[in-house]
């Protein structure tokens, strides 16, 4: 184990593992990485963390905040019940490996949270991945939420603030999504314009194949259709940063213009 800022991850191309940049004539090094199992893989770390699932958890978090509801992530089904026990009216949505659990109002997807006007009633949100990342992150240091509604916002905010940015995407069922592909690209996109310099060829390679993709050609293979919809009818339109907070997801104020 290396410094209490490592995540443990496995990498995002077959030669991630090959350090090659010299971060110190530049502003500041990013590396990706895809999340599997805690247990094993390449180690990861930064300054800060971008949390990265874009279907299933970041999405919908960044959501219900910017509704003004209350966000609070959860690794476990009985962390959420947990959480849920010590707020008023809390609202649990979630699903592990598809299924709703019992006693939860909702699926974790954005579309069914942007949809509810009883935003008084704070969210617990569970999934199969992203939130047990968010929280294995969260013991390592600082995290962030990236979704396509604030990747790009995000990556300049992060440009200057820190030195090194690690971009951890959530594994679906073992598989590093396109969508989240996608969106670590954007965020990353950002800091390289920003002079800060890829740690590993996997990371460089990443960012060409995937900043200029669209979304729309991968997403429709989730077959969540409200969800995609969603996605891409709200892309960079969240000039915020957002933050994880004992638990709780919190904005920060961006104070950032994307480039015309």
């Amino acid at each position: 184990m290396q410094s209490g800022r490592d995540v443990r991850t496995e990498s995002c191309g077959d030669d991630a593992s090959e350090r090659w940049a010299d971060a110190s004539m530049s502003a500041g090094s990013v590396v990706i990485g895809c999340f599997r199992d805690p247990a094993g893989g390449a180690l990861v770390a930064g300054d800060v963390i971008v949390v990265v699932d874009v279907v299933r958890t970041t999405t919908t978090a960044v959501t219900a905040v910017a509704q003004g509801r209350r966000c609070f992530t959860a690794p476990t089904v009985a962390a959420a019940r947990r959480r849920a026990a010590r707020l008023e009216r809390p609202l649990l949505a979630g699903e592990i490996d598809d299924v709703v659990p019992a006693r939860f109002e909702s699926s974790n997807g954005p579309a069914a949270i942007a949809a509810r006007s009883d935003v008084e009633r704070p969210l617990v949100l569970v999934s199969s991945s992203g939130t047990p990342l968010i929280h294995a992150a969260a013991a390592s240091g600082t995290v962030y939420l990236g979704s396509l509604r604030n990747a790009r916002y995000l990556g300049l905010w992060l440009a200057g603030r820190h030195a090194r940015v690690a971009i951890v995407a959530a594994a679906n069922r073992g598989e590093f999504c396109e969508e989240d592909r996608v969106c670590c690209a954007l965020v990353a996109g950002e800091l390289l314009d920003a002079d800060y310099t890829p740690e590993d060829h996997a990371t460089a390679a990443l960012v060409r194949r995937w900043r200029g993709a669209s979304p729309d050609a991968y997403l429709p293979s989730s077959g969540q259709l409200a969800d995609l919809d969603f996605i891409l009818a709200h892309r960079d339109d969240l000039p915020d940063v957002f933050r994880l907070d004992y638990g709780e997801v919190i904005t920060v104020p961006a104070g950032v213009a994307l480039p015309a």
